[in-house]
């Protein structure tokens, strides 16, 4: 049991980096497409290439043209990361440690 515990501490960690830099890499992006900067266009094919799998099937339902030509959908996927860290993520956290804490308790 303490290493299925700490193997779920693991996974959460790792998925806690992975939503953090998926946050921080479409914030990036947006903040590139405001401003063009020459020197930085590879970064921001790159950016794209990156994120626009996750934001083109967010703008099938939430299309730019209908709010005034500005794009939500990074706003709706940053926000549906910050839901998986804090129910998904923190969820496995605290289930592994209440793993470790019962499994200390009987011995």
């Amino acid at each position: 049991m303490i290493f299925f515990a700490n193997f779920l501490i693991a996974v959460s960690k790792i998925l806690d980096i992975v939503v953090m830099i998926s946050m921080w890499v479409l914030i990036i992006r947006v903040a590139l497409s405001w401003v063009r900067i020459p020197s930085l266009y590879s970064v921001s094919v790159i950016l794209y290439h990156l994120t626009e799998p996750v934001l083109k099937p967010i703008r099938r339902f939430v299309p730019p043209h209908k709010f005034g030509g500005i794009d939500l959908s990074p706003m709706i996927v940053i926000l549906l990361l910050v839901f998986l860290d804090i129910f998904l993520v923190r969820s496995l956290s605290l289930y592994a440690h209440q793993l470790l804490r019962e499994h200390t308790l009987m011995y």
